[in-house]
């Protein structure tokens, strides 16, 4: 089996052995023994990682502009009006928005922590990159493929509660903090939830790993069939986590402006929002890996095209309940954590232990 970064180590290799070719052309000494550097194993290692990241972030942004223009074009359907009509089906509105956050002037609250105030919008979005990384497309083509995978993503996911509280406090403003502790309240009562939803297709499966829950469904049925209960909580709280109609309690315009991030502006704002859109992403994905199967199908076509087309169709569904719903009040949210979703997800649970523990999976 390969990955993405075996084969870019492959491609880094010859590239430098082609560079340390036409040095070597030269006939000067120095030259050739730099050549013969660049071929070292250290070298070759940090460069095959270098092109990862930028692989990585590039595939990342990608990623955030398809789920906004989607969900901008979607939306205009949903209101019977054509959505965004900049370029391309309206695509390149995203980069002139972009380029109008970019150019905007960076203002650091007179009165806040200014440390905390920089660190927290970094520590979200680095997190959320994190969290991007653990995702494969496909059983060949992945960053990193743990064994632990599942278990390291969902340690990784707990630190956003953090860093929005820690936002919210820093900026020293009411609405920012009202926003945090929205957000800490409402994150933690749906993540367990969220969490025994998780835990029941590693006890079905067996697997800590993405790559490994993949092949199981592959081999047997798609998870959202037994575990149709977990699947529907699944959804639920991951609308929650990320923050989205009609959970958007933390952001509720009409009532705190801008939510915890009121106070961010220039390309922290933009960030921000962009890693709001990266966590519906691998939302998404996680619930395509969970219970759709991942990027098991048809072999005609691409593993990864495929994966895609699954989590843009979840996508839809957020989008979808976006339109149709309105914000619902804290308490309604805690309630529906604490008194539906964690019922909801302990007898999934128990059903899982029931299936694996009568063989019939």
């Amino acid at each position: 089996m390969s990955n993405l970064y075996i084969e870019l180590t492959n491609f880094t290799e010859w590239l430098l052995g082609l560079v340390a070719s036409l040095l070597d052309w030269t006939k000067l000494g120095f030259l050739s023994d730099f050549g013969e550097w660049l071929q070292t194993a250290p070298v070759v290692d940090f460069v095959s990682t270098l092109l990862v990241a930028v692989i990585f972030l590039i595939t990342a942004m990608m990623f955030g502009l398809c789920f906004i223009w989607q969900e901008r074009k979607f939306l205009g359907r949903f209101m019977d009006r054509r959505g965004t009509q900049v370029g391309f089906l309206g695509f390149f509105q995203n980069f002139a928005d972009g380029i109008k956050v970019i150019l905007k002037e960076h203002i650091v609250p007179k009165d806040s922590d200014h440390r905390l105030f920089e660190m927290a919008i970094f520590a979200y979005l680095a997190s959320t990159f994190m969290l991007f990384g653990c995702i494969p497309f496909s059983d060949n083509f992945y960053v990193i493929n743990v064994n632990l995978a599942v278990l390291l993503g969902v340690a990784i996911f707990a630190f956003g509660p953090f860093s929005i509280l820690i936002g919210g406090w820093s900026s020293n403003n009411k609405f920012t903090l009202i926003g945090g502790m929205r957000a800490a309240a409402q994150l933690i009562a749906l993540e367990i939830p969220l969490l025994l939803c998780i835990v029941s297709v590693v006890v079905l499966t067996g697997d800590l790993s993405f790559v490994g829950i993949v092949t199981w469904q592959e081999q047997n049925i798609w998870l959202i069939v037994p575990l149709c209960i977990g699947a529907l909580t699944f959804f639920i709280t991951a609308i929650g986590e990320s923050e989205r109609i009609p959970f958007d309690l933390p952001e509720a315009e009409a009532e705190l402006v801008e939510g915890w991030a009121t106070e961010y502006g220039d390309v922290r704002w933009g960030l921000q929002m962009a890693s709001d859109y990266f966590r519906a992403y691998i939302l998404c994905g996680l619930f395509t890996m969970l219970f759709l199967g991942g990027w098991a199908g048809p072999e005609f076509i691409w593993a990864e095209a495929w994966y895609l087309a699954k989590t843009f169709f979840v996508f839809f569904f957020f989008i979808w309940v976006r339109a149709a719903t309105v914000r619902i009040r804290t308490d309604q949210i805690l309630k529906l954590g604490w008194r539906r979703l964690l019922p909801m997800a302990v007898i999934n649970l128990l059903i899982a232990v029931a299936l694996k523990v009568a063989g019939v999976f």
